[in-house]
């Protein structure tokens, strides 16, 4: 994985060169983007779209946009795609609820809602996971989590991020993954053990 300095560099080398550096760039963070575009989904449109497809289009209009892109660190760029993408996901609650024209407060809502989710996963969860040493680390936490959890065994993935990425009580996780609440629990604290190994590996 990047030290920051060298993520600084991807960054200002995809400013000067283009689309031959943007595309990795923005192809590290699609976990990431998937994981928060899953939870408003989930929120907002019941699954009517997919996850993937959203950060796709997320993708594209980064790409349309870069030279407006003013950061040069990683946070700062994190943020900038998180803003794309909750005006992606306004523009298709607009679509599947028949509301016109733009809104701003939508939007805005979503993008704080996002921020929200990446906070929550990225500080409360990993706060859980490691030592003060790797707490300290420059990148961004949430962005390592990510990239972690798509490591884990399918189940193990569901359980965390119904838990702490949609907040769900532990009843809830296992009526919608069809489990009992037993099972569920012990499930969890197994995919936390496996995340904690995963985790500490990648960042």
């Amino acid at each position: 994985m990047e030290n920051p300095q060298t993520l600084e560099q991807l960054i200002q080398a995809a400013k000067t060169d283009g689309d031959a550096a943007l595309g990795p760039l923005l192809e590290s963070y699609r976990t990431y983007l998937r994981l928060l575009a899953r939870v408003e989904i989930g929120r907002r449109l019941q699954g009517k779209v997919d996850a993937s497809d959203i950060v796709q289009d997320t993708f594209l209009e980064a790409h349309r946009h870069f030279a407006g892109f003013q950061g040069t660190s990683e946070p700062q760029l994190v943020h900038w795609l998180r803003q794309i993408l909750a005006a992606r996901v306004a523009n298709l609650v607009r679509h599947y609820f028949g509301t016109q024209g733009r809104d701003v407060r939508l939007e805005q809502q979503l993008a704080a809602d996002l921020d929200n989710s990446s906070r929550a996963f990225g500080q409360e969860l990993v706060a859980s996971l490691t030592s003060p040493s790797l707490n300290a680390a420059q990148r961004e936490q949430a962005v390592l989590l990510a990239d972690a959890l798509e490591r884990l065994p399918q189940d193990y993935r569901e359980v965390i991020v119904l838990r702490h990425l949609e907040g769900l009580t532990f009843p809830q996780v296992a009526e919608r993954m069809e489990r009992t609440q037993d099972s569920v629990e012990k499930l969890w604290l197994r995919a936390l053990a496996r995340l904690r190994q995963v985790f500490g590996e990648v960042a």
